[in-house]
């Protein structure tokens, strides 16, 4: 994370709360960093267009066109702008998510798939006038179409421990690297024998498997920039288009393609 203190942040959104919602349309470009700050509100970040990654003390969360990303009210999160960014943000007020949701809140942070309900819903918000009723009405759906939505596989959970940590980032600053887990830990003042104790205990997945699935974060930033596949899988050091499509599907558990039409 870039900074180490969250600043607390009252955005106002282009609405008045009603209903326990306020919303926010915002469009970001390519490089755009927001710094890590938390909401007293829950919040609900939508990329209609774009991809961003939003880090928390949890991990890093890859947020393709399509998906949201849920963040509890008081979570500290900074946001990159991986491309430009049509986001559009819900404020979930502690009182409506207490009175609306149906299903059990999601009391984590977390990447969303956003069924076409959800997605019509997130957008419905921002027409205007809009009756109260109305508006009730799209937030006590929407809030139970959020508890109910299926996680993303877009997440890196990010070491604890501060050897962990450098090694982590040295992965993710050359995701197509070849040095091996000896070469990486020297590079973090570390060794072997404490990276394969540690980084499993603190990640829940093996270094390995985490190595790949940061190549796969890499690949989906990349193609939501606009590179093909076969761009992405030549640039990332994949022997071939095919192999990059079966890595992609272990972590995704769909084909590059099949991702990003939802």
């Amino acid at each position: 994370m870039k900074d180490v203190t969250p600043t607390p942040v009252d955005k106002t959104p282009d609405t008045a709360f009603e209903a326990g919602i306020g919303v926010l349309a915002r469009r970001y470009g390519q490089g755009t960093h927001l710094a890590l700050h938390r909401h007293e509100t829950a919040q609900l970040i939508f990329a209609a267009s774009g991809t961003m990654q939003v880090t928390t003390p949890t991990g890093r969360w890859l947020v393709p066109p399509e998906r949201a990303v849920w963040v509890p009210a008081r979570v500290a999160h900074a946001i990159d702008m991986l491309g430009d960014v049509e986001m559009r943000s819900t404020y979930v007020a502690t009182d409506a998510a207490a009175a609306g949701w149906v299903a059990a809140a999601p009391a984590e942070d977390r990447v969303i798939a956003t069924s076409p309900l959800l997605r019509a819903l997130i957008l419905a918000q921002f027409e205007a006038p809009l009756a109260p009723g109305r508006r009730q009405a799209i937030t006590s759906l929407l809030l139970d179409e959020v508890a109910r939505a299926e996680p993303a596989p877009t997440f890196m959970p990010m070491p604890r421990s501060q050897a962990m940590i450098r090694l982590a980032e040295c992965v993710i600053a050359d995701p197509a690297g070849k040095a091996d887990l000896a070469a990486l830990a020297a590079r973090a003042g570390t060794s072997v024998r404490s990276a394969s104790r540690l980084f499993p205990a603190e990640t829940a997945l093996t270094f390995k498997a985490w190595r790949q699935r940061a190549r796969i974060m890499a690949a989906i930033g990349l193609i939501g920039r606009g590179a093909s596949a076969k761009e992405t899988a030549r640039e990332l050091g994949f022997s071939s288009a095919a192999a990059f499509g079966a890595a992609f599907r272990s972590v995704t558990g769909k084909s590059p393609g099949g991702f990003f039409s939802g």
